[in-house]
């Protein structure tokens, strides 16, 4: 019985590692044959496609940041992506601290709000946002001559935080709950408030959580492209990364510059990598920790 039992379950952790070592095949082999297509000359592009480069063309990555603008929207992404966070942070921190920790007239109907909020699809409001923002711009046209709703970067984060924040404050308020109130309570003995408790004692505990939620919405601001595509159609200069990667992949595919275009990519993927990469612990911990026992 014992050596059924001894069969079965490595024939479950063979099965198991095959998945996963086919599953990280799927994955790196993509992306590897992106960054050796990104140094490659156009011309190495007529062969075989899975030979290696000649050499290092590093004009590729010269060509996509200057001549196809791949630095002015990547500063555009930076821009939006980081005020983005810093807005969802800024509002979603104290909400989920609030709706987790203290009982109130009212908790159940936002809890249940930001839940309902879970299962709208973001790109299904997308044009009754636009259809808003466009009606806003007219209004502030007729009445003050000017119209800033549409085409500006700073409203674009402002959009991209609000559809941000019901999953962001249901994953904070299922870590805040987890959390033992005894370091609250030695707080207030001392003298501290609300404010300076949340920040000085909550926050530094929930670092796990706080960093997996940056990384989940640093790469869906990063990435994101309907949005984008749809609020800032008319301007030139304030389109973002996936925006200009689209732009850039048209344009290069019509021209037959191959090399452009994969280092048009690699440029889109280098902060993401480079980012968790530099999280990769605490997005572990953040996704397996569940708070501290008191």
């Amino acid at each position: 019985m014992q050596e059924k039992k001894t069969s079965g379950s490595r024939i479950y952790k063979v099965f198991i590692y095959v998945a996963l070592i086919a599953l990280a095949v799927s994955i790196v082999v993509p992306v590897f044959w992106v960054f050796m297509a990104s140094i490659k000359q156009n011309s190495e592009f007529y062969g075989n496609p899975w030979t290696l480069p000649a050499g290092f063309y590093w004009q590729n990555f010269v060509n996509a940041w200057n001549t196809a603008k791949m630095g002015e929207y990547m500063l555009n992404s930076v821009i939006v992506t980081a005020l983005a966070l810093v807005i969802l942070l800024v509002v979603a921190l104290p909400a989920a601290y609030c709706l987790s920790r203290f009982y109130f007239k009212g908790r159940k109907f936002l809890n249940t709000a930001f839940m309902a909020g879970l299962f709208i699809n973001v790109n299904y409001i997308v044009v009754p946002i636009f259809l808003m923002l466009r009606d806003g711009d007219t209004f502030l046209k007729n009445t003050i001559g000017t119209q800033f709703l549409l085409n500006n970067l700073v409203v674009l984060a402002l959009v991209y935080a609000a559809t941000a924040l019901p999953f962001t404050i249901y994953l904070l308020s299922g870590y805040f709950a987890t959390l033992p109130h005894d370091f609250e309570e030695a707080a207030y003995i001392d003298g501290a408030g609300y404010g300076k408790t949340m920040v000085k004692i909550i926050f530094p505990m929930a670092q796990p959580s706080i960093v997996t939620i940056i990384l989940f919405n640093f790469l869906s601001f990063w990435n994101e492209y309907i949005i984008s595509m749809t609020l800032m159609s008319s301007s030139t200069g304030s389109k973002t990364l996936p925006v200009g990667l689209l732009n850039l992949m048209q344009a290069q595919q019509s021209a037959a510059q191959y090399g452009t275009m994969y280092a048009g990519l690699v440029l889109v993927m280098l902060p993401t990598l480079i980012l968790y990469i530099c999280v990769q612990k605490k997005l572990i911990q953040g996704m397996t920790v569940g708070g501290l026992k008191g």
